[in-house]
């Protein structure tokens, strides 16, 4: 069972930004955590989630840092309560200038970077660039190879159009998709749910995810295969690596790899864990919280 402690809730505010592409602008839902009468005192924790996912993933860690920093976590585009945009929309080029143009509304010049699989290539991709603005990344469970086999295992299941009975159907499904996920509690679970998905008109529960993210993801996989190296070697910041020990997408080959060349890089494993580390008990949060404190 994860180390936990009962947090009390605190509080959030939900945010708009308009981001802008191709296709015109669309809303880019985020949540902001901490006191804002302190955040000009405070350092930022701009914080990405997966591919497939949304902001409320973060709900655990933002609550347990939100007193030390000002915590960012937004829906990327097509994701939680952002808008959903025309399928070519949905590719890196996008995501890149959307969380740019929010870290610039801010009104900020550095933040610490905390993203997860798909947050995490949009971190490392920004973090590479000349006078970037973030000054510590932390990538989970991702890097800058991923294998094709692990692709096709997304490809499966993302983007396919499920009427759910309940939130507890939706909470079954989430467990079969996300078995790699840990540690997870089932209290985890229904929370991953609920914000997971929402109510239709005709009472069922969808995920508020657009199928059209999964039909951009199948095709750029049927010719594209992540290979970042050079991205990654052109970062000059301190990055933590997390992984799961059991993880499919990021093999131990390419965590040592990112060890030898590159930036300054720590890595850090968790036993019994897959792809991805929840960011959901005490140990996790620790070891971000001591890195960034260090660093």
């Amino acid at each position: 069972m994860p180390h936990r402690k009962k947090q009390p809730a605190k509080a959030y505010s939900k945010h708009y930004h308009l981001g802008l592409g191709f296709h015109g602008f669309h809303r880019i839902n985020y949540l902001e955590w901490g006191n804002a009468q302190d955040f000009s005192h405070q350092e930022t924790l701009f914080c990405v989630h997966g591919l497939t996912r949304n902001a409320r993933d973060f709900d655990f860690f933002a609550n347990r840092m939100c007193d030390m920093y000002r915590i960012v976590c937004p829906d990327v585009v097509g994701r939680g309560d952002s808008d959903h945009i025309p399928e070519d929309g949905y590719n890196y080029l996008q995501y890149n200038a959307d969380m740019n143009s929010l870290i610039s509304r801010l009104n900020v010049t550095e933040v610490n970077w905390i993203g997860t699989s798909m947050g995490g290539i949009i971190g490392m991709v920004l973090a590479s660039v000349a006078q970037s603005p973030i000054k510590r990344l932390v990538i989970n469970d991702i890097g800058p190879e991923v294998s094709r086999e692990a692709q096709l295992k997304i490809a499966e299941y993302i983007g396919k159009s499920i009427d759910f009975a309940s939130v507890e159907a939706v909470a079954d499904h989430l467990k079969n998709i996300y078995y790699e996920f840990a540690p997870m509690t089932e209290e985890d679970w229904m929370h991953m749910a609920k914000y997971s998905c929402r109510r239709t008109k005709a009472g069922t529960w969808r995920l508020k995810v657009d199928n059209r993210v999964g039909e951009a993801f199948r095709e750029s996989i049927s010719y594209f295969n992540v290979d970042m190296w050079e991205t990654w070697e052109r970062i000059t910041c301190p990055v933590l690596v997390l992984r799961g020990k059991n993880s499919s997408f990021l093999s131990e080959e390419t965590a040592e790899k990112m060890l030898t060349c590159g930036p300054q890089t720590t890595l850090v494993e968790f036993d019994d864990t897959g792809h991805t580390p929840t960011l959901r008990n005490e140990e996790q949060c620790d070891v971000i919280a001591e890195w960034l404190a260090s660093n």
